[in-house]
């Protein structure tokens, strides 16, 4: 069983295929088979990573001594990915995150450049520090609240038509020890743009055009923002799109994956 320590905390990861590395990073509710449609579609051109952050699938959850309960720091999880990347000796990977996940993704990129030629941000700003961008993501969630957590990740017309796979969706979360609140103060001072350029790391935006958590017009502002990204906006899909739409999704990651490097040089 493939496992990288990150800082004492054994980290659970799965390699499949061989070619260019994509490592994926999974959101609040997700762990390393929630990336079931992902694997299969794309370990025949690509080498696929999965992990688990601590406290997630088959990760290991950090209780501290005289405690009988488990505490995250959200600052810990990029180095979770760190450990992977380390272990597994990857160059030029593509961090693809998932929603927060992609806080973890970005900043991970941001401690190994050497490593991380991309990141993917899908369905986040990756923790951007910029005052607009966190005006419009905060305007966002404002109205995401107001809907019931399975409308704001998967459309209702799939909820009706894929009752399997809306089951499944809502089953993956059980497997874990953390919760969305242990991931929350992830993106507490988040990179600037800045940093980002500074970096060398190329970042490419990834949305879907029925988000209901995080807007296109968000999105495409911090793509206007931060010279050299990429966008990537995908037709009828939803926050959850990796799940809802996994064709589109595959896609999107494939075409990223192809053509998306790093400037070395600046690195």
């Amino acid at each position: 069983m493939p496992i990288a320590d990150s800082d004492g905390t054994s980290i659970y990861y799965e390699r499949h295929g061989s070619g260019p590395a994509i490592l994926f990073v999974h959101g609040s509710g997700g762990h390393h088979a929630a990336w079931w449609q992902q694997v299969a579609a794309l370990r025949e051109e690509f080498t696929v990573v999965t992990v688990d952050l601590r406290g997630f699938g088959k990760s290991d959850a950090p209780t501290p001594p005289n405690s009988s309960r488990p505490e995250f720091n959200g600052q810990d999880f990029p180095g979770d990915v760190v450990a992977v990347l380390d272990q597994e000796d990857l160059t030029d990977a593509m961090l693809v995150g998932q929603s927060i996940g992609s806080v973890a993704a970005l900043r991970a990129g941001l401690l190994r450049p050497e490593r991380v030629g991309s990141v993917v941000l899908g369905h986040s700003l990756g923790g951007i520090s910029h005052p607009e961008l966190k005006e419009l993501a905060a305007a966002d969630r404002a109205e995401a609240v107001k809907l019931p957590v399975i409308d704001r990740l998967l459309t209702k017309g799939f909820q009706q038509e894929r009752a399997d796979l809306t089951f499944l969706f809502q089953q993956m979360g059980t497997f874990n020890v953390a919760k969305m609140q242990d991931l929350r103060n992830l993106d507490t001072d988040g990179p600037t743009l800045d940093d980002i350029q500074n970096s060398g790391v190329k970042v490419a935006f990834l949305a879907g055009e029925k988000d209901a958590v995080l807007s296109v017009k968000t999105v495409t502002r911090a793509h206007e923002l931060l010279p050299g990204s990429h966008l990537e906006i995908v037709p009828d899909a939803p926050h959850s799109m990796y799940w809802e739409t996994p064709a589109k999704y595959n896609a999107a990651v494939a075409h990223l994956r192809r053509t998306l490097t790093a400037p070395k040089e600046a690195a």
